[in-house]
């Protein structure tokens, strides 16, 4: 089933056109990274994705927008609070009863492996166990696409690891995952398709067997003739 299907999607900034007729879908259960090098226009298609902002042309269709869970890069954490403290107050934002909310931060903090650290304040997290509670809230309404820009930028590799494994669970459950990274081994290693996204305009799509090369990294070389970290 198709939970995400974007359709010629554009938006410009005076004279600069961010998102050129954008266009692909996300399915059930699927794991789809959209890659591109810095000022490809990846920011500003989620923005859109999400509803942040309007696009000029084109068209989103996905579940109501309470059944997307939106992981932005910036942490959106209150560090003097625990992570159950925090989850407990953004299932508050959702209305949730107490019993309800109490028993939904404790299923989360399982999913991303922070049971041990739920009354630890999340000023003493280290930036990877920020960045999976960051995941848990984005999980919190029990979306059924979850969009993660960058959730691994700045972390270490077991944190990382760790990040990743959470994902193939989530989507192994039936979760479409919408993924953003700056990291060609992590695309490689999750995304059942990736989208190669340059000057605002999807080059090229498919798994990563599909895209005609040994590796990602050289699809994605060949097609915008620059590395993904540039």
């Amino acid at each position: 089933m198709t939970v995400l299907t974007v359709d010629g999607l554009r938006k410009s900034y005076h004279d600069l056109v961010a998102v050129d007729g954008l266009g692909f879908a996300v399915r059930e259960g699927e794991t789809y990274g959209l890659l591109g090098p810095n000022g490809a226009g990846k920011t500003t298609a989620i923005a859109m994705i999400v509803g942040i902002l309007a696009p000029d042309a084109g068209s989103v269709r996905a579940p109501d927008k309470a059944a997307i869970g939106y992981v932005p890069q910036d942490l959106a954490l209150y560090p003097d609070l625990t992570g159950r403290e925090n989850l407990r107050f953004f299932c508050g934002m959702y209305g949730m009863r107490r019993a309800a909310a109490r028993a939904r931060a404790t299923e989360l903090l399982a999913t991303v492996g922070l049971s041990d650290k739920a009354d630890k304040a999340v000023a003493t997290y280290s930036g990877g166990m920020q960045r999976r509670l960051n995941i848990a809230i984005g999980l919190l309404n029990r979306p059924r696409l979850l969009v993660l820009d960058e959730p691994t930028a700045g972390v270490d590799p077991q944190s990382r690891n760790a990040i990743l494994d959470s994902v193939r669970r989530l989507t192994g459950e039936g979760l479409a995952v919408l993924y953003t990274t700056h990291y060609m081994e992590e695309a490689q290693r999750l995304c059942d398709r990736v989208g190669i996204l340059d000057h605002g305009r999807l080059l090229a799509e498919g798994s990563p067997d599909e895209l005609g090369e040994p590796d990602l990294e050289a699809a994605f070389l060949r097609l915008t003739g620059r590395e993904l970290r540039d």
